[in-house]
């Protein structure tokens, strides 16, 4: 009989619950729940419905316990930076914030602690939602009184399910790393930051390397469900899951509406790191996903919302190629600037970006997609050369994991500019490796030698040359 594991892998506008079991040397996926959520308006702040989520949560194990597939065990990844705070009691302090409320804007530069220092410490680039400045937020509008413990986003939603939110136990490493607030080397909280910028300790919890199990599902839940199983915490950030299904010694781009670009291995908190945009994130072995955000497939999604979706992306891409076919591979503008993040036109803002850097200012579909797919191309292999100057070290091929890796223009072009060997897939990255740590965990003998050999034989993974 087969023994599932339930991932559930939260975007930041949509969840799946996606069931995974190794059959005759392979995994089957099976996605069994899937539900969009998005932030919403309270009191002009920006917040997550986390009771919903939670109920969205809760729906999938009941479909899972109806299609006779009770897990062995469930682990939860989302997006870093955001968290719950808990009372002495173990209730949540309403609202739980989204990542891109404005709150944090007046703690962005703080003399007391600059952002130099900061990223010797931490090794974590600075962005305006990062933990470290929601935490001030938190401490000016006197929250953080109130409060007995932090947990972040996938910690709260599987202490919910073991109806323990008065845990001390641990904080999930991956999770934590995205914080600004752990010392990258050590893997501890970072004691002096949080001295200089007036936060409680008291808050936070010993950190614990993934994956681990904390407990079973609360009688409540084992009610409304039909069964019972193991919580277990994964690389709980989505990237260091989705990163798992790589072997160690290449370069990956995790693709989707975000690039994220980068290796695994020890930290680097130099100021040219630093200067590059390069950031210290942790992996689920203990290491460090050195890595930097490029804004990725969110520049050809809002050009597409903006033409009224009258496209498919597959109809981009092929306008794209036959506009590439008079185009040269320089017309590129570098899509990784600020005013990319999140404009009122897409469109406008790449047109105003040609202008000011005295290029041809793209006009037709096919044009603007040529110059997107280009100029993302162009950014990786600007990154990889960052990358490979700073660490000292050349590498020969790519791994293009998640939803992107679908893209076979963009993973073309990626080959052609950087001149390296690209590998594509698994597409589902994140849910496999999220189900790639719980049988971890599980000891189960599909991954007793690791975990290459199950992603290789259950995976298209597929190869393009420079």
């Amino acid at each position: 009989m087969a023994e599932y594991y339930l991932a559930i892998d939260f975007g930041a506008s949509g969840g799946r619950h996606i069931l995974g079991h190794a059959e005759n040397g392979k995994m089957i996926l099976e996605e069994v729940h899937r539900f969009a959520h998005v932030p919403v308006k309270q009191d002009n702040s920006l917040v997550w419905d986390d009771e919903e989520m939670f109920r969205q949560i809760t729906e999938g194990l009941v479909k899972c316990g109806r299609l006779g597939k009770a897990p062995v065990s469930v682990g939860i990844d989302t997006w870093g930076v955001d968290y719950a705070l808990v009372d002495g009691d173990g209730r949540p302090i309403k609202p739980v914030y989204a990542y891109r409320d404005s709150r944090t804007e007046p703690f962005i530069n703080n003399s007391v602690l600059p952002y130099e220092k900061l990223y010797e410490i931490t090794g974590i680039a600075t962005q305006p939602f990062n933990t470290v400045y929601q935490m001030q937020a938190d401490r000016a509008a006197g929250r953080l009184e109130k409060a007995a413990l932090m947990f972040q986003l996938p910690e709260y939603f599987s202490a919910r399910l073991t109806g323990n939110l008065k845990s001390k136990e641990n904080n999930e490493y991956t999770m934590a790393s995205t914080t600004g607030l752990l010392d990258a080397k050590n893997k501890v909280w970072a004691k002096e930051v949080f001295e200089k910028l007036n936060l409680p300790l008291r808050l936070f919890k010993p950190i614990r390397i993934p994956p681990y199990e904390i407990g079973e599902l609360d009688n409540e839940i084992k009610k409304i469900t039909g069964f019972n199983t193991k919580v277990v915490m994964v690389a709980s950030h989505d990237t260091a899951s989705a990163v798992a299904v790589t072997s160690g010694d290449t370069l990956y781009i995790s693709s989707g509406t975000w690039s994220l670009l980068g290796v695994v291995g020890d930290p680097v908190l130099t100021p040219e790191a630093r200067r590059a945009g390069y950031t210290n994130e942790g992996a689920w072995n203990g290491k460090i996903r050195f890595l930097k955000n490029i804004m990725g497939l969110w520049v050809i999604q809002s050009v597409r919302h903006e033409l009224d979706d009258k496209y498919s992306f597959a109809e981009l891409e092929s306008m794209a190629r036959t506009a590439g076919k008079t185009a040269e591979k320089s017309w590129t503008i570098d899509v990784n600037l600020p005013r990319f993040y999140n404009p009122a036109s897409m469109i406008t803002e790449i047109k105003e970006e040609y202008k000011r850097v005295g290029k041809k200012v793209p006009q037709t579909p096919g044009e603007l997609a040529f110059c997107v797919y280009t100029s993302l191309a162009q950014c990786y292999k600007t990154a990889i050369a960052d990358l490979e100057n700073i660490t000292g070290k050349k590498y020969r091929s790519i791994s293009i994991i998640g939803g992107g890796s679908k893209d076979g223009y963009l993973n073309a072009l990626t080959a052609e500019f950087t001149g390296k060997t690209v590998f594509t897939g698994p597409t589902e990255a994140t849910a496999t490796g999220n189900i790639l740590l719980q049988m971890k965990q599980a000891g189960n003998p599909a991954v007793k030698n690791g975990f290459s050999e199950l992603v290789n034989n259950s995976f298209d993974i597929r190869e393009i040359k420079p």
